[in-house]
């Protein structure tokens, strides 16, 4: 139990330390750099941020093969494993890194249409985006098999450590030079350094000679076989989660959508908390499908449950109570006023997605993330539709309410896996679980 709670905080300091650090340094930036150098930076990281995401769809499939190997014992596999992912992410990570060298050039003229000079910064950062893209593709890698370990701390530390000291460069640099590229170019040096030792990690946790990518075709067909589904829902899940924000601003402009979007940021933590913090449920139970006893994996799923209704029951709570004060803290009477109708619908819409977050990975733990993919799609499907046809007749709150049913969708996880976690039904996945790790091996 002390483990999984340790682990459980790595998660939460994984998901809180970033953002909380950039809001720290944030002023700094802002008033050393002006205004628009800024905002060339803030794009710069969500390219970034997206372009990590694509590159990194397959880290899923690398936890779920790992974990599952590594019941089994087989150094070797896992190995093959791990290797293969580096391949995919390699070839991933370097596809975005070009897709942003060639869109920089584009996406400056639009950015900076006004400012020559603004356009070379903007330009230049897009394009060390990209290489950034890269470095955090095979970052993954090596997070993502310490996860398998269930080795969350040794996996964060490193990853938390190198984030921090890049915002930390970025503020002194600031003081220094009134340039942003050279804010960028010291975040990729600590990145890159970063994953030196994030690499020299994986090498001693596997007993490796060598981490160069391979594409070992059994090993790449089962990472395939999942990660395809695991890549399609990372993707789905940037979109839909962007989505929202551009069809208000498209509709009714920048300023209409700045409560709802400072609504969306607040409630946001709440989803983000719990699937950082339950995110060892999916090593966990993956390698648990494997050795343990049905009634075994069915009370751990039971006891994640619990601990998620509780904390979001508590944190949806908090933030209903506290929310409008720290509207107006942040926008001022206008921001709060017009929030105090979408706060509480966005609060339940996160809280819903939050209550989906034991059945998800329990899911893609078993195996079934095309049921999980299938589950998002949908609802995020349905979530667009309705806010195309709600927009025009109530404004923003069609917005909230679309993230409301879309919150409610996903919660149908919970239907298919009632029914593999029935006893019959369990046995029966056991059986064809451990019969595919001793064929793989």
């Amino acid at each position: 139990m002390k483990a999984h709670l340790l682990n459980a905080a790595y998660g939460v300091m994984d998901y809180a330390a970033y953002p909380i650090g950039m809001l720290l340094v944030a002023p700094i930036m802002l008033r050393n750099l002006g205004v628009a150098q800024y905002g060339v930076w803030a794009i710069a990281i969500a390219a970034v941020n997206t372009g990590s995401i694509i590159a990194s769809g397959f880290g899923d499939a690398n936890i779920q093969n790992v974990a599952t190997g590594r019941a089994g014992g087989d150094l070797h596999t896992l190995r093959r494993t791990v290797r293969s992912t580096m391949g995919i992410h390699l070839a991933l990570g370097l596809t975005m890194a070009i897709l942003s060298w060639v869109a920089a050039p584009y996406l400056a003229v639009h950015v900076a249409a006004s400012s020559a000079h603004l356009q070379f910064t903007c330009l230049w950062c897009v394009r060390i985006a990209g290489v950034l893209t890269f470095t955090r593709a095979i970052e993954t890698v090596c997070i993502s098999t310490q996860r398998a370990f269930e080795r969350y701390g040794a996996a964060v530390k490193i990853s938390v450590i190198g984030r921090l000291l890049s915002l930390a460069a970025a503020a002194l640099i600031t003081f220094i030079s009134h340039s942003v590229i050279w804010v960028l170019a010291a975040t990729a040096v600590i990145t890159a350094l970063a994953l030196y030792f994030q690499l020299g990690r994986l090498k001693q946790l596997l007993h490796a000679k060598t981490l160069l990518p391979s594409f070992n075709p059994e090993a790449t067909r089962a990472l395939f076989r999942f990660g395809i589904f695991s890549w399609l829902l990372a993707v789905s899940g940037v979109v839909f989660s962007q989505a929202d924000k551009l069809i208000g601003g498209a509709t009714f402009g920048a300023v209409a959508v700045a409560s709802y979007a400072l609504c969306a940021q607040l409630a946001q933590p709440i989803y983000g908390l719990t699937a950082s913090g339950l995110h060892f449920l999916f090593p966990y139970l993956s390698g648990q499908r494997v050795i343990a006893s049905p009634p075994a994996l069915r009370k751990s799923v039971m006891l994640a449950m619990a601990a998620n209704i509780a904390f979001v029951a508590v944190s949806t709570f908090v933030l209903l109570v506290v929310g409008n004060r720290v509207l107006f803290a942040w926008g001022g009477g206008a921001i709060a006023r017009s929030g105090a109708s979408l706060l509480p619908i966005l609060a339940l819409s996160s809280a819903l997605l939050a209550l989906g977050v034991t059945g998800s990975y329990a899911m893609l733990a078993l195996g079934r993330v095309q049921t999980v993919t299938s589950v998002n799609l949908f609802a995020g499907a349905t979530m667009i539709v309705l806010i195309y046809e709600l927009l025009p007749r109530i404004g923003m709150s069609g917005i909230a309410d679309g993230r409301l049913v879309y919150g409610a969708i996903t919660l149908f996880i919970y239907i298919p896996l009632i029914t593999l976690l029935r006893p019959n039904a369990q046995e029966a996945a056991k059986i064809t679980a451990c019969v595919a790790v001793q064929e793989e091996a």
